[in-house]
């Protein structure tokens, strides 16, 4: 599985993700995008995307929307742009292949462990919180729904402190929410990757041990040097669950 985030796709991009895409081609048999897709939720962005995806991965693609992709209120049109293409956007809900279920959905801000943001207060800060209360039960309702022997989340929000903690101090409960560690380590995912963080961290762990990558593209630009940016995983699955069809929910 290839993962990489914050492909801040624009209008001027036709070329430039090519030879990366290239290289997950030949890598990978699934590519995983982990938000920030397009650089302002446009439908032209989208559909440069799609171009440079055409004729170079043939694999399954499959991923979430980060806040970029809602910017200009054109959601759901580039999410048909990119779903006419092939490319599966998930929010909240999953998708099984060759023995591996992947559970999407954008995550949401608000920050980590005893330091969150709790729902006291103002009423905007209480609608705040029920946005990063609702991401994470709709990651927890479709890792729960599951029937693939094994489990990875997707995400764009971080679900742990420790890969955004390089960033500055000011912005890291932006970056994140501790709400989505949990469903996470309750139904045992085998990894989770997420980006937003530019400047974090590639590497951290939940409080169960469960491996989180931050797959930010101007992090692993920055932290692979010559090597392709994009991270690979290797997921185990036993012999009688590694069928090529897919199933989705």
């Amino acid at each position: 599985m290839a993962a990489v985030g914050d492909l801040h796709c624009g209008k001027d991009s036709q070329g430039a993700l090519q030879p990366l895409f290239a290289r997950v081609a030949d890598a990978a048999d699934v590519l995983v995008l982990c938000g920030d897709l397009t650089d302002y939720g446009l439908p032209e962005e989208a559909k440069v995307l799609v171009r440079e995806l055409a004729g170079t991965v043939k694999v399954p693609v499959l991923g979430v929307f980060g806040n970029h992709d809602y910017e200009s209120g054109h959601a759901d049109e580039v999410k048909t742009i990119l779903g006419d293409a092939g490319v599966r956007i998930l929010d909240g809900d999953f998708v099984e292949i060759g023995g591996v279920g992947f559970a999407g959905v954008k995550g949401f801000a608000g920050g980590f462990g005893d330091r969150a943001l709790q729902s006291w207060g103002e009423p905007v800060l209480k609608r705040f919180v029920r946005e990063a209360v609702e991401e994470a039960l709709k990651l927890e309702a479709a890792l729960a729904r599951i029937q693939a022997p094994r489990r990875l989340a997707v995400l764009h929000y971080s679900p742990v402190r420790s890969t955004v903690d390089q960033e500055p101090c000011e912005v890291v409960p932006f970056l994140g929410s501790s709400r989505l560690e949990e469903p996470i380590n309750r139904y045992g995912a085998v990894a989770a990757v997420h980006g937003h963080a530019h400047h974090g961290v590639a590497e951290g762990r939940t409080s169960t041990g469960i491996p989180v990558y931050n797959v930010a593209l101007p992090l692993l630009r920055a932290a692979y040097g010559d090597r392709p940016p994009f991270r690979l995983l290797e997921i185990p699955i036993p012999q009688e669950a590694a069928v090529p069809a897919a199933s989705t929910q």
